[in-house]
């Protein structure tokens, strides 16, 4: 499953959830604590969506985006229903 991200890193309070923008296309917020220096926040981002979605870590790939705030991932499960249901949820935090 692909969707698009907004991160926020060195964030004070790491989390997941909500949406930068409006629309059911809007990306999904995703605040880490590691600055964007050196892969760190990428790698960080990783992790969270992993912790979030219940997934391995390598299980998400980070598709476009390397450097900007706004990327596209991609989450890989053995319940692709069970994944559509987990974004919604975190789009409505």
């Amino acid at each position: 499953m692909r969707f698009t991200v907004h991160v926020h890193p060195g964030a004070r309070n790491p989390g997941v959830g909500g949406c930068h923008g409006e629309g059911d296309e809007a990306p999904l917020t995703v605040r880490v604590g590691a600055p964007a220096e050196g892969g760190r926040a990428n790698e960080a981002l990783r992790r969270a969506l992993a912790d979030a979605f219940g997934v391995p870590p390598r299980s998400v790939r980070l598709v476009a985006g390397a450097r900007g705030r706004t990327k596209v991932v991609e989450v890989d499960g053995p319940d692709p229903e069970r994944l559509q249901a987990t974004l919604r949820a975190l789009r409505r935090r």
